[in-house]
């Protein structure tokens, strides 16, 4: 049995420091796994939060030795345990205390995308195909590891005019779904923010589902969005002949 040392954040939003913990690691063991001793033998009061240990609840993340990850997912084998391993609380919220971050914003901001509607007498009826396309991205755990490493997010703190990887994920599950008539370009290219997305794929390597958010979800929104504004041939079109009508879900008319 060997000792690892743990710088862990103790503080809260008004600022904090790391403190040195050490553990004595067994096989097997998780970054989780050594933050619950600390908490059973050291530290009593320290604040982590943490639901299925499983990775599928998405409650434990964190930034171990600089990235973000889930501590539950992240096995102390993995780790270079020669050097103190630090542990610290996701950047990109603000701190409640300890470890425990108030991702609340999350939430708020999914009220600007427009929910799932069907048109009127739709028969549910889906092709596999359909079905297997947005299925990827219901898998997301809403653990936040992506909008935690979005540098618009980040390092910019643009959280008015952007609504992140996760809820960018979200939007295409719901505007590629064969049954869904709504359209959320506009609030895309506005109030979503999607143009401060510079396809780095930061998102993509964090996901603990290993959905790909960037390829599979950002990339044909951006060209989805691009189509629908940019596009010069059928800007052209639209001056010549006028602007197409849509068809909303009441039955009333609307400009694209």
């Amino acid at each position: 049995m060997s000792t690892v040392t743990f710088k862990v954040f103790r503080g809260d939003r008004n600022g904090g420091e790391l403190k040195d913990y050490t553990v004595e690691v067994q096989e097997g063991m998780v970054v989780l796994d050594a933050i619950h001793q600390i908490q059973a033998e050291q530290a009593p009061d320290l604040a982590c939060r943490w639901n299925c240990k499983a990775g599928k609840c998405g409650s434990c993340g964190a930034e171990v030795n600089g990235k973000p990850t889930l501590m539950c997912m992240t096995r102390l084998d993995t780790i270079d345990t020669s050097k103190p391993v630090t542990v610290r609380p996701m950047k990109t919220f603000p701190v409640i205390r300890d470890l425990a971050t108030d991702v609340k914003w999350n939430y708020e901001a999914n009220k600007k995308i427009k929910p799932f509607t069907p048109a009127p007498g739709t028969d549910w009826i889906m092709f596999q195909e359909d079905v297997d396309r947005v299925q990827e991205f219901r898998k997301c755990i809403e653990c936040f590891l992506c909008q935690n490493v979005c540098h618009v997010l980040r390092e910019h703190d643009e959280k008015t005019g952007f609504i992140g990887p996760r809820l960018l994920v979200r939007t295409a599950s719901l505007e590629m779904h064969p049954l869904d008539v709504e359209n959320r370009l506009d609030m895309l290219k506005n109030e979503g923010g999607i143009g401060y997305c510079n396809i780095t794929k930061c998102c993509t390597e964090v996901c603990p589902e290993h959905i790909h958010i960037t390829d599979n979800a950002i990339i044909p929104l951006k060209e989805r969005v691009v189509d629908e504004y940019y596009d010069p041939v059928l800007g052209f079109f639209r001056r010549l002949f006028g602007s197409k009508k849509r068809a909303e879900p009441s039955g009333q008319a609307a400009d694209d």
